[in-house]
């Protein structure tokens, strides 16, 4: 697994975690151990936590695109949580508005869309 990200199982729900740290060879992996992971868990959901990310460039959006892809195909819907507003304006300024992603404002409110959804 990633050094630089954490992948949790909370209540059928996949929580990734992604630190400041995490390089591209970490981002592939995790790529990897998450698609695994929410196929062996029979995860329901993904909430991807990003609030570490202080600064992004386009090949985090696009992995971030990429997670919230996995999750589409293997029907489990993801939630991108902890945006910055710098981090927000980057995206965009971009062109990267992430269409296919659903956000939520905090874990919480990501736990709470997925429940009520079930």
């Amino acid at each position: 697994m990633a050094q630089a990200a954490g992948l949790f199982m909370v209540d059928e729900i996949m929580l990734v975690a992604i630190d400041e740290d995490i390089n591209d060879s970490d981002i592939v992996a995790l790529q990897d151990h998450l698609a695994e992971e929410v196929h062996a868990n029979d995860a329901q959901g993904i909430v991807i936590d990003i609030s570490a990310l202080e600064i992004v460039d386009t090949f985090v959006g696009r992995i971030i695109a990429q997670l919230a892809g996995i999750g589409i195909l293997l029907d489990a819907p993801t939630y991108l949580v902890g945006m910055r507003p710098a981090v927000a304006m980057t995206l965009v300024e971009l062109g990267m508005t992430l269409p296919s992603v659903k956000t939520a404002r905090n874990l919480q409110h990501a736990v709470t869309r997925l429940r009520a959804s079930r």
